[in-house]
C-alpha cells in the first residue's frame, strides 16, 4: 500500500527536476546527448499521472528549442510514436495533446523541405484541433514582463502558478530580461497568466506588445496590477 503511494510523488518530483534542467539553454544539449534523460522522459509520455506527462512534454519542448537536439531526438526509440499516442487517446487533455502536437511538428519539420513542411504541419493541427473542440480552434503566444523573477525559486514559485491554469500549453523563461513567453489556447485571456503570478504575492506580471511603431512596450496597469497591490 504504502510503496504505490510513493510511485506518483517520485514520478512527478523526477520528471520536474529533468524539466527544470531542460528550461536553462545551457543544459539542453547535455541532456539529449546523455545516455539516460531522453528515454526517460519518453517513458514519462506513457506515465498514468497526467501531471507527470504535461511536464515531460514541457521538458521535451524546452529541449526542441535547441535546433541542433532536434534529429536526436526524433531518431530516438518510441519518441515519435509516444507523442502520436499522446494526441491520440481520448483521455488526453486538450492543452497536453495540444503540446504534444507542437513538438511532434517541431521534430518532422527537422529535416523536410518546406512545402512538405507546411503540409505535415497543417495536418497536424486540423488534427489537434479537431480533438480539442470548437472553442479551442487555435494557440496563441503572450510575452510577460515580470517584474520580480530574478532568481530560480522566483521561477519555480511562477512555474507552479502557470501550471494551475486550465489552458496553458507551454512556457519559456528569459530570466536575463525578467520574461516569460507563454503558449495558450487562443480562449484563455492573458489578465488571467497576470492573475496567477500577481497571487505569489512577490511578483507581478504585464503583457508586452508590439506599438504602431513596432516598438516593444508593456500595456498599461489593468485589474491585474491593483489586484497584486491588494495581495502584497
Amino acid at each position: 500500500m504504502n510503496t504505490t503511494m510513493n510511485v506518483e510523488p517520485d514520478a512527478l518530483t523526477v520528471v520536474n527536476q529533468l524539466r527544470d534542467l531542460a528550461a536553462d539553454p545551457l543544459n539542453r544539449r547535455a541532456i539529449v546527448q546523455d545516455q539516460g534523460c531522453l528515454p526517460g522522459l519518453i517513458l514519462f509520455l506513457d506515465h498514468p499521472n497526467p501531471p507527470v506527462v504535461h511536464s515531460a512534454l514541457l521538458a521535451l519542448r524546452y529541449l526542441a528549442e535547441c535546433r541542433v537536439n532536434r534529429e536526436k531526438m526524433k531518431s530516438e526509440l518510441g519518441m515519435m510514436l509516444s507523442l502520436q499516442t499522446v494526441v491520440q487517446k481520448t483521455t488526453t487533455p486538450g492543452e497536453t495533446r495540444l503540446l504534444a502536437s507542437e513538438i511532434y511538428d517541431i521534430l518532422q519539420s527537422s529535416n523536410m523541405s518546406d512545402m512538405d513542411n507546411v503540409n505535415e504541419m497543417n495536418s497536424r493541427r486540423r488534427k489537434a484541433q479537431f480533438f480539442l473542440g470548437s472553442t479551442n480552434k487555435r494557440a496563441k503566444t503572450v510575452v510577460l514582463h515580470i517584474d520580480g523573477l530574478d532568481d530560480s525559486s522566483r521561477r519555480n514559485l511562477c512555474e507552479e502558478a502557470l501550471l494551475k491554469i486550465k489552458g496553458v500549453i507551454s512556457f519559456t523563461f528569459q530570466m536575463a530580461v525578467q520574461r516569460c513567453v507563454v503558449r495558450i489556447r487562443s480562449d484563455l485571456k492573458a489578465e488571467a497568466l497576470a492573475t496567477a503570478i500577481a497571487s505569489t504575492k512577490v511578483m507581478k506580471a504585464q503583457q508586452v506588445v508590439k506599438s504602431e511603431s513596432g516598438e516593444e512596450v508593456t500595456e498599461p496597469p489593468t485589474l491585474c496590477w491593483f489586484l497584486s497591490k491588494i495581495l502584497q
